[in-house]
């Protein structure tokens, strides 16, 4: 009996010993795991350059042909603003513009008809001053004929004054229809740049004003992690690095880009709330911005993390 017991003690004392053993393993296979484990040297979020894209004239909105989520490309024409009053308005300057060549074709021809008489009366002075060479007129015939063009020379210089007083008119005419013009090609709605609509604020057949929002968009091809480093990392960040950024795939994995580091924050400032633990938010950090090409996984606000 006494060795029976005996044996089942020492059974007892090799199996504890056996799992002491595999615990010791296993903590060092833990620890020797967490010591190859790749830690992100900086986490941050995701945006991008957003523009939002406001109206420049007054009135309807009578198309507006874009969808939140739609693609637009650079110079396209997505919009239009009702422009009737503006074409009445350059109707009346038209008219008006009008009235005015037709004075100056007027004053234009009392121009030409002074100057013919100018040209007849020169004429006639250079014969009368050979006749009164050779004693055939009187000074008096000459007088006269100086006379005659003096005034017909200060009637030349009173229609060109009146002449120059119209042209201002008319480049003031000018100047309103190209202030229309302007103002109506402004109505046509046209997107300046390349990108995603994130957000359309209006809808067709509203009333809009001149810089009232329309949509907002933003290109998403290429975006931007602002992430956080501490003072310490600071020096292994500089533009132009190449880094590797990773985002969650699922639970257990990532979706690997390369990025490039194009600003750094010369300023530190508090960890944002959403990036790190309580403890680790009173850390002073420094902002980064990494430019990765999106394939389109990238979603503005998702978080990503940074590895050197």
């Amino acid at each position: 009996m006494n060795s029976y017991f005996r044996e089942n003690k020492m059974k007892r004392r090799f199996f504890s010993t056996i799992g002491l053993i595999v615990i010791v393993s296993l903590g060092f296979s833990v620890s020797s795991c967490n010591r190859d484990n790749n830690e992100a040297d900086a986490y941050g979020n995701f945006e991008a350059i957003e523009t939002i894209i406001s109206a420049e004239s007054n009135g309807k909105l009578l198309y507006f042909g874009i969808d939140e989520g739609q693609s637009l490309t650079a110079d396209s024409t997505i919009g239009m603003i009702d422009t009737m009053q503006l074409h009445y308005q350059k109707e009346q300057i038209l008219s008006k513009k009008d009235v005015i060549q037709s004075k100056f074709a007027n004053i234009i021809a009392q121009v030409n008809v002074v100057e013919e008489q100018i040209t007849t009366l020169e004429k006639e002075k250079a014969r009368v001053e050979n006749l009164l060479k050779s004693g055939a007129a009187t000074q008096k015939q000459l007088d006269d004929i100086n006379g005659h063009i003096n005034i017909l020379n200060k009637q030349m210089l009173t229609i060109k004054t009146q002449n120059a007083s119209i042209f201002a008119e008319l480049e003031s005419v000018e100047s309103s229809i190209a202030l229309i013009d302007d103002q109506i090609s402004r109505a046509v709605i046209i997107n300046p740049v390349k990108g995603i609509v994130l957000e359309k604020y209006v809808q067709q057949f509203e009333i809009v004003n001149a810089g009232k929002p329309l949509y907002k968009l933003a290109d998403l091809s290429e975006i931007i992690l602002r992430a956080y480093v501490s003072g310490d990392q600071l020096d292994d960040f500089k533009i132009g690095q190449k880094v590797n950024v990773y985002i969650d795939a699922d639970k257990d994995s990532n979706h690997e880009y390369e990025g490039e580091i194009v600003w750094v924050s010369s300023e530190a400032e508090f960890t944002p709330k959403i990036i790190q633990t309580k403890k680790e938010r009173v850390n002073l950090v420094y902002a980064v911005k990494i430019k990765v090409k999106n394939d389109g996984k990238i979603k503005i606000g998702m978080p990503g993390e940074v590895r050197i």
